[in-house]
């Protein structure tokens, strides 16, 4: 009896480490602890009240009373970016756009004022889209240094959020942004449409992830071969139209923050 229990106790005891050692880690696997909208606009200070809220056809939106979606695009400028900027402009929706120093910020500078004229939000994916949790300290340092400043020279404007590259971070890159004064953005909703070219499906794909305090990850940039992403254009129109449909008010990143702003070395999802 007594074998008999004790096995019944080591049984126990080894599956709730197990168990344990699941939920570790899952927690971990991301590598980092992400704020929620919601949250960060409930720890706004008191005097930040009526602050950083985007304007709409009725005058400011409050994502905190109003249901709110924020849409982005990776990986750009590029030649599909003035196509997208025209959308937005038809149905009134401002974004956040990540952009790539290299080869796209500082090729492409006229369409990055163009996006800032616009009203849109220009931020940082990294100078190379090199993936931060692979290299060392000082390239990352770099890497967000020099997509950061990239975008700085051309707005005369200083990103304040970073997108690490593939959504991959770690409390070291967390804390190198924390140290440049950087948030960093992930996001809750994936068209994948660097995976496809069928617009149907990028747009499906985005409703039937999209909630309330959404940060919808897109993409304006095309392939070295010019053949890739020719899906997530033509899927725009379809995602704003059906989410406008549904309530939603489309803001940039800061403004779904609102009236909180962006905390440097947060991750925000």
């Amino acid at each position: 009896m007594r074998s008999t229990t004790t096995a019944r106790r080591i049984h126990a005891l080894a599956a709730l480490l197990t168990t344990a050692a699941t939920a570790i880690g899952l927690a971990g696997c991301a590598g980092y602890d992400p704020t929620a909208p919601a949250d960060a606009r409930k720890q706004a200070p008191a005097a930040a009240a009526g602050t950083g809220f985007a304007t709409g056809p009725a005058g400011p939106v409050d994502c905190r009373r109003v249901k709110c979606v924020a849409l982005t695009f990776d990986a750009g400028p590029s030649v599909r970016t003035p196509q997208i900027l025209d959308i937005l402009d038809k149905y009134r929706v401002h974004a956040t756009f990540f952009t790539l120093g290299k080869n796209h910020v500082m090729v492409h500078p006229e369409m990055v004022r163009d996006m800032v004229a616009r009203g849109h939000e220009v931020e940082t994916l990294t100078w190379s889209h090199q993936i931060l949790t692979k290299i060392s300290k000082a390239e990352v340092r770099k890497e967000i240094t020099e997509g950061r400043d990239a975008v700085e020279k051309v707005t005369g404007v200083r990103p304040t959020l970073l997108r690490p590259p593939q959504g991959r971070t770690s409390p070291a890159v967390t804390a190198i942004a924390r140290d440049l004064g950087m948030a960093e953005v992930e996001w809750s909703a994936n068209g994948a449409d660097y995976k496809t070219t069928d617009s149907a499906l990028i747009t499906r794909r985005i409703l039937q992830q999209t909630k309330r305090d959404g940060i919808i990850l897109l993409h304006d940039l095309v392939d070295p071969t010019g053949r890739g992403y020719n899906g997530t254009v033509a899927a725009v129109p379809g995602i704003i139209s059906a989410l406008q449909a549904r309530g939603y008010t489309f803001v940039t990143v800061s403004q779904l923050l609102a009236p909180g702003t962006p905390q440097p070395g947060k991750v925000y999802k």
